[in-house]
């Protein structure tokens, strides 16, 4: 891209949506066709030139003839750029480079891939990067100033900017990536990958979720190989550095559109993002792991239910490159009891008694999860009474010391037929029933 002067003139052979002003001028067409404008078409008009045709140059300029006289130097184009780096980076434009290197390096910890993952955040952290290498560099920053985006293209060649990922690292160099994260452009492609979390679910019958139980599990899961001792490449064998990124594991691709030279940073298909080539193991592959079964003994605590997850760390996935194994996640179903139910750390039951027991009161036998237990009925109990068996319900999750209560609902039942005898009986109560009450009544 080039900036062509026509006096006080800039013209931008290839902008990003250059909007063009006129200011304050009078010009005679005739002196401008002659000193300064003619020459200038031919050469943006030409095969080499892919901003103007010749046609649309001549109408931009027009120029046929005039009746004023007036100076070419006071016409003059300002090309905007449709990009504010001083926005991007959140400082004013008589920012100091100590302000402009902060606020950087703050945006550039928020946006760099490796730790947010929301769409959007590369793009943006390619802005950023943009933005600070143009504003960190005073003759960048003086032709950006001057005029805008297109005056960088011209000074640069294509217009194209650094990784920004190796612009990461270099500033954060030093520091163990993003300030002891770990985390910065080339290094973090090819820094440890931690392994990948296992999940397993776990069965129990409700006396087992209740009180705890140990149980010995069998898993699946990816272990280092011990061929290529978790390298991935083939004995005797020494990775090279890709050909086709040149070791960064990332590759930039470039497109020039009407709106300017846009980048995109994808992955390196050749190397999978490592950066390296190498002669893969027979054994796994190249991945440097191999799956495996293992058994393993897992303590359950009292008290889990169904949707509790325990956590067995360290016996999840290997990792690549030395990275630390994942973790195991048990998940725990519980079987229903067809006769206790549970409702946190309570259990409920309902029990059944005649009319007559639930009158005089009575003593039955109830279930309970530490076996069958006496539960005494007082006389006069009414119906759907719910009676408290305490600490008879399901341990506190980590506090095996403290316990839930049983509830007992009452079921009162009225029976529908009685016999010559009963209902004889039961008249004799109910006229008993009618005297104390009416002489309750005197």
């Amino acid at each position: 891209m080039a900036i062509i002067p026509c006096g006080s003139t800039w013209v931008s052979q290839w902008g990003v949506r250059p909007q063009f002003m006129l200011r304050s001028f009078n010009i005679n067409k005739s002196l401008v066709s002659q000193y300064c404008v003619s020459s200038k078409i031919k050469y943006l008009a030409s095969p080499s030139s892919s901003l103007f045709s010749h046609e649309s140059l001549h109408a931009l300029f027009d120029t046929g003839p005039s009746q004023n006289a007036h100076r070419c130097r006071g016409a003059r184009f300002i090309v905007r750029a449709d990009t504010d780096y001083y926005s991007v980076l959140g400082v004013s434009k008589n920012a100091s480079k100590s302000e402009i290197k902060s606020a950087y390096r703050k945006l550039a910890r928020n946006y760099h891939p490796d730790v947010n993952k929301e769409p959007g955040a590369e793009q943006k952290f390619k802005e950023i990067s943009n933005a600070y290498e143009v504003l960190s560099d005073d003759e960048k920053r003086s032709l950006y100033d001057k005029y805008g985006e297109a005056g960088l293209k011209g000074g640069m060649g294509m217009g194209d900017f650094s990784n920004p990922f190796d612009l990461f690292e270099s500033l954060f160099e030093g520091m163990g990536g993003m300030g002891g994260m770990g985390m910065g452009g080339r290094g973090s492609r090819n820094r440890a990958v931690d392994g990948e979390d296992e999940i397993y679910t776990l069965v129990l019958n409700f006396k087992e979720a209740v009180f705890g139980v140990e149980k010995e599990i069998e898993i699946t899961r990816l272990e280092n190989c011990g061929t290529c001792n978790g390298s991935g490449a083939k004995p005797g064998t020494k990775p090279t550095q890709c050909s086709t990124c040149g070791g960064q594991g990332q590759v930039i691709s470039s497109a020039r559109t009407p709106l300017g030279i846009f980048q995109q940073v994808t992955t390196c298909s050749a190397c999978g993002g490592t950066g390296e080539l190498s002669t893969p193991c027979n054994t796994c592959g190249g991945d440097g792991r191999v799956r495996r079964t293992k058994r393993i003994s897992l303590k359950v605590p009292a008290g889990v239910d169904s949707g509790s997850r325990l956590r067995v760390r360290s016996e999840g996935n290997a990792g690549r490159r030395g990275g630390a194994p994942g973790d195991l996640f048990v998940m725990i179903e519980v079987l229903a009891d067809p006769v206790l139910k549970r409702d946190d750390t309570n259990i409920l039951y309902t029990c059944k008694v005649s009319y007559i027991d639930a009158i005089l009161g009575t003593t039955i036998k109830v279930p309970t999860v530490d076996g069958m237990v006496d539960l005494k009925i007082p006389p006069g109990t009414q119906p759907n009474t719910t009676l408290v068996m305490a600490k008879k319900g399901v341990p506190f999750l980590n506090k095996s010391n403290m316990r839930g209560d049983q509830l007992v609902r009452v079921q009162v039942e009225i029976p529908k037929r009685l016999s010559g005898e009963e209902r004889k009986l039961i008249e004799e109560l109910a006229n008993l029933n009618k005297a104390r009450t009416a002489n309750s009544r005197r």
